[in-house]
């Protein structure tokens, strides 16, 4: 096969916009030149967290056995076509959190493991994605992208800042990372080298770029940039049509149609879209190499989310969480297909002998087990293959076990994207199954 030896960020770029290339087989797009060989062109291996607040159904989040036959939970019910790349975990909990019971402090530090300060104050700790970020993100045009699909809430409650509540990506202890909650404006972290929405398409702008990029690589490779850049041009056009219809989320409006001009940016009119969005960037920025650290917050703890789509617009999400109802179980599993859906997208992009999700950790967790505040072992559950460093089918237990920390996950995870700690929050050793 023959290799081409481009840079080692390899991009279209057209009219301030630029475009970063998925993994190709005849290219070096993540390559080290200076090795000379083959070698260097292996994917990286990329990180993502998601998360939903207020826990789950408790009667129905659980998992039994181990394998592809692996018997899950109702609320799970969403992940069973990947159970062959699943690990269930149960029983990591985060000390800290157990100090306020409520849902900002419960939140606040649950990417790491840190004591947070209360009385309207902000303190915190320096979240793993962004430790992953400052290690590592030189390597890409972001260091992370830190997304969200409900806006964050700036008020105190019972003593602690709902910035806790609506932020689980820190920077620094004193900087929840910006979280961009814009579907447009996150497109255009990815795709363009300036802040501005111009009107001309990304796709349109480097298009001269990618018929000369085009000649000079193989078939097999060509077809893969024909499939790219169509799903770059059909997020373009979701955008744009999701932006036409203004923002109506979270609450229900007095008129049936706008009596104003739609803004052209604005969230999509449903959380079901919105979600959607979110999650094909996510998958965007990773197929392009554009970033390897990723956060999707699905919505605030202690949030406001309606879901009218699942005929259940009667309360909002928070309150839905207090009682274990098949309504909330329907809301449970929207959010687990998200997750779902995230990992088939990844599935189906090939990066040499493996896939994008083969060589990605996907995580979801949320900052309780269930809506009574109950953070004494919190709900994880994990798809990928971490590049081929992580087994999947299991299902891990340590409710019994002394040191259950949940920033002994962190450390495995950060040790699989090659940022090598002694300690992190309240742990000294990873876990050794993950």
């Amino acid at each position: 096969m023959t290799i081409h030896h481009f840079s080692r960020r390899t991009m279209l770029r057209g009219l301030g916009v630029t475009v970063a290339l998925p993994w190709m087989e005849s290219t070096l797009v993540w390559g080290d030149e200076a090795k000379g060989k083959q070698d260097g062109s292996q994917a990286p291996t990329r990180m993502a967290i998601l998360f939903s607040g207020c826990g789950y159904h408790n009667q129905e989040w659980w998992a039994k056995g181990d394998g592809p036959d692996m018997e899950l939970g109702k609320v799970l019910h969403p992940l069973n076509d990947f159970r062959d790349q699943m690990v269930f975990i149960k029983g990591l909990y985060n000390a800290e959190a157990l100090k306020g019971n409520i849902h900002s402090s419960q939140t606040g530090n649950l990417l790491s493991g840190a004591p947070l300060s209360s009385g309207g104050t902000i303190r915190s700790g320096t979240s793993v994605d962004q430790i992953v970020a400052q290690q590592i993100g030189r390597q890409t045009k972001l260091p992370s992208l830190v997304l969200g699909c409900e806006k964050a809430n700036p008020s105190v409650h019972k003593n602690y800042s709902m910035l806790y509540s609506s932020h689980v990506s820190w920077s620094s202890p004193t900087t929840p990372t910006p979280l961009e909650v814009y579907p447009a404006l996150a497109f255009d972290q990815l795709f363009k080298d300036s802040a501005e929405r111009g009107d001309k398409s990304v796709l349109d702008a480097v298009l001269a770029d990618a018929r000369d990029f085009r000649r000079g690589i193989s078939q097999l490779d060509q077809q893969k940039l024909d499939e790219y850049l169509n799903s770059v041009r059909e997020v373009e056009q979701r955008i744009k049509r999701a932006g036409d219809r203004g923002e109506l989320q979270g609450w229900r409006p007095t008129l049936t149609e706008p009596n104003m001009p739609r803004p052209k940016d604005g969230y999509p009119q449903d959380i079901v879209e919105h979600m959607r969005l979110m999650s094909d960037i996510l998958v965007l920025a990773f197929q392009t190499d554009t970033t390897r650290v990723c956060t999707l917050k699905l919505n605030n703890d202690h949030g406001t989310l309606r879901f009218p789509h699942l005929n259940v617009d009667y309360m909002i999400h928070h309150l839905l969480s207090h009682n274990d109802t098949d309504d909330w179980l329907k809301v449970n599993q929207f959010f687990l297909e998200q997750m779902a859906y995230i990992a088939g997208r990844m599935r189906d992009v090939q990066e040499g002998d493996r896939t994008l999700l083969d060589n990605s950790m996907l995580m979801l967790c949320s900052s309780m087990l269930n809506g009574h505040h109950d953070a004494t072992k919190l709900p994880v559950v994990m798809l990928g293959g971490g590049g081929g460093r992580i087994k999947g089918g299991q299902n891990l237990d340590y409710l019994e076990k002394s040191d259950r920390q949940m920033s002994r996950l962190y450390l495995s995870m950060m040790d699989k994207m090659g940022v090598h700690r002694d300690n992190f929050g309240d742990a000294t050793e990873p876990l050794d199954q993950v």
